[in-house]
């Protein structure tokens, strides 16, 4: 038997929901990590250590921190993984802001900005997949096209209206030049 570890209040504090595409990766993430990276790093630990001292031999330090990188990480995802709760979208969803949904905002100056609300697991700054426990997000669930959403930010109250709200994917915006 193990000694006691309190439970991380990270994964106590975030919300354990999930996107199916996200559960999928993590769980991906996971298999890459058990049963193909490290097997290899443990062989290499052990060649390394074959070689005699282990006090100076940078493959055998190096191998193994990554050895503990990876088991961390290991434990992490899997009871991360345990907790999780995947949410599929609904029909009644359908016109109102809700976990999963790719929504297309506008704020005064009539920018636009396209987010999507996903799980704290899945959050990408470049594909401006936010969590649903940001204040963007919990500023726009349950809000209908049209409606404004006032976000509390750092430099003050801002105000967005919700142009789309959609929850399939949205097309990629084709890369080439239309002929003619």
């Amino acid at each position: 038997m193990g000694r006691y570890r309190k439970p991380d209040p990270e994964l106590l504090t975030k919300t354990n929901y999930i996107t199916r595409d996200g559960y999928d990766k993590l769980e991906k993430e996971l298999t890459y990590l058990w049963k193909d990276e490290r097997p290899l790093i443990t062989k290499s630990v052990s060649e390394a250590a074959a070689q005699g001292d282990r006090s100076e031999n940078a493959e055998y330090i190096y191998g193994k921190k990554r050895l503990r990188e990876i088991d961390w990480r290991v434990r992490f995802l899997t009871k991360r993984l345990e907790i999780l709760k995947v949410i599929y979208p609904s029909s009644e969803q359908e016109g109102k802001v809700f976990f999963g949904a790719w929504v297309e905002l506008e704020n005064d100056d009539g920018e636009l900005t396209k987010i999507r609300i996903v799980g704290p697991d899945e959050i990408d700054v470049y594909k401006k997949w936010i969590s649903i426990d940001a204040p963007m997000a919990r500023a726009l669930i349950g809000k209908q096209v049209d409606e404004e959403a006032w976000v509390q930010t750092p430099t003050g109250k801002v105000c967005y209206n919700v142009n789309v709200i959609s929850y399939k994917a949205p097309q990629e915006e084709s890369l080439q030049e239309p002929e003619g």
